[in-house]
């Protein structure tokens, strides 16, 4: 299953808000589009939204190309367009700065063909990389388990969240394959619902054991032995360790401390913001209250409701026992192991 894929300059996007119900795709040339897509969540997950994001400035490179006298002044406000959409995901802001770093070779009065032509190659490595890494996080993060065993996550974090195959649901897939896992416990993820709507679809589509759980249930089903491992995927990491994923992985985390239960994140480098020291300098959305007082387009809640809706929490670090890149398993102390993957540029600085 890929969220997104190009084609003859078209990005074709899979509605995830239709999901499990309708397959639906998006297909446009107009990166107006993919910013809604992102905004709106049809495209989701720090990694695919980072690939969305780069293939749509292509798009946009091509319009502001129909007017060669501001192109430059237009793509400039296209790539700021774009990382408008959403503040969390620091994929986002990696990809549309790798694309800006290729478009920052070519002088103003260069061809904007050829420029065009360099940052849709850019935006196609993007995407191609993505199933890479996630193939050396699944590899890594499968050796982390030991045979038949339970494990819990939350929101979704597979092939829906990137281009193709997953983080810590790639790491799922791998331990499945070699006779690690014996069953995942999907909690439903309020107040969207990614893990009802999308880990327990790609899972059964799999054919790998999945009993979904109200996010209430966590704590219970943990208490009562049923998991021996939480696995997560991540939006942004701080250099210290500390974790921003979807609402929810805090109380999860606290969890499974509680328990004894081991707590892992699975994300590729470009979610690693090398830029800030801890989570609480990690930016965290809020979006409207409908998705709180609504469900299926019915309203649960009584009108006029006050809602909180982050859609994002920060996990500290101490409550991380791994976290599962393409480079290799990092553990405390977070900071130094960090700290060399930004020596390696493999990510934003």
């Amino acid at each position: 299953m890929r969220s997104l894929a190009w084609k003859n300059g078209h990005l074709t996007i899979l509605d995830q808000t239709k999901l499990p119900n309708i397959i639906e795709f998006i297909e446009t040339d107009d990166y107006r589009r993919v910013a809604d897509a992102i905004r709106r969540l049809e495209v989701r997950g720090a990694p695919a939204i980072g690939a969305a994001a780069a293939f749509g400035l292509v798009l946009g490179a091509k319009e502001a190309a129909l007017t060669v006298n501001d192109f430059w002044i237009k793509l400039l406000a296209i790539s700021e367009e774009l990382r408008q959409t959403r503040p969390t995901a620091v994929n986002l802001f990696w990809a549309i700065d790798r694309m800006m770093s290729v478009a920052s070779r070519y002088a103003p009065g260069d061809s904007p063909i050829e420029l065009i032509s360099a940052l849709e190659q850019e935006a196609i490595d993007i995407s191609k990389e993505d199933a890479q890494v996630n193939s050396r996080i699944s590899a890594y993060g499968a050796s982390l388990f030991a045979d038949r065993q339970a494990v819990l996550t939350h929101c979704n974090a597979g092939a829906l969240a990137t281009v193709e195959f997953g983080t810590a649901l790639g790491v799922i897939r791998r331990a499945w394959t070699e006779g690690k896992i014996s069953r995942v416990y999907a909690d439903e993820t309020r107040p969207l619902l990614q893990g009802a709507r999308l880990t327990a679809w790609e899972l059964m589509q799999e054919g790998i054991p999945v009993t979904l759980i109200t996010d209430s249930m966590a704590g219970w089903v943990m208490k009562q032995g049923m998991v021996q491992a939480v696995i997560v995927g991540a939006d942004r990491i701080a250099l210290n360790g500390d974790v921003a994923n979807k609402i929810g992985t805090y109380s999860v985390a606290v969890l499974a401390k509680q328990h004894g239960i081991p707590f892992y994140v699975a994300a590729p480098v470009s979610t690693f913001d090398f830029t800030i020291t801890g989570g609480e300098q990690i930016p965290i959305e809020e979006r409207k209250a409908e998705e709180v007082t609504s469900l299926g387009g019915c309203r649960i809640a009584p009108e006029g409701t006050t809602v909180f809706n982050p859609a994002f929490d920060v996990t500290p670090h101490a409550f991380i026992s791994a976290i599962i890149t393409e480079h290799g398993i990092l553990r405390e102390p977070y900071q130094p192991a960090i700290a060399k993957l930004k020596l390696m540029k493999g990510g934003n600085d």
